[in-house]
């Protein structure tokens, strides 16, 4: 079994930044692929960015490339998703994920999920 925990959401002026963490316990932990994904209200599940267990390969949903920025650190059993000139758009709910099969992509590849984050961008 595998627990995720999100952490570090909140309320940003748009233009602004925020870190979100997500602690992955459970075991082989450090060995999952690890995405992040996020719902907006009335809206569908939104694929955001994913990376590999080694953290040299990363994949981002094009409106997040350049602002957005994945990245693990296996020795504290964390996965980071550093967000910058946050729009009033990327206002969702923001969870993390692990274990998909082949497509990172795709949400209902992923095994185990954390309970989200909310994330407030004012304009």
């Amino acid at each position: 079994q595998v627990q995720l925990l999100e952490s570090g959401g909140g309320l940003v002026q748009a233009g602004g930044s925020l870190r979100l963490s997500c602690v992955v316990s459970g075991r082989s932990s450090s060995t999952y692929t690890m995405g992040w994904f996020r719902r907006a209200p009335g809206k569908e599940r939104e694929f955001v960015a994913a990376i590999n267990w080694s953290g040299d390969r990363t994949a981002y949903a094009d409106s997040m490339k350049g602002r957005f920025t994945i990245s693990r650190d296996n020795a504290k059993n964390t996965v980071y998703l550093q967000m910058n000139s946050l729009k009033p758009e990327d206002t969702a709910v923001y969870s993390c994920a692990a274990g998909p099969r082949r497509d990172w992509y795709d949400p209902s590849e992923y095994a185990y999920w954390g309970q989200g984050t909310q994330v407030t961008v004012s304009s």
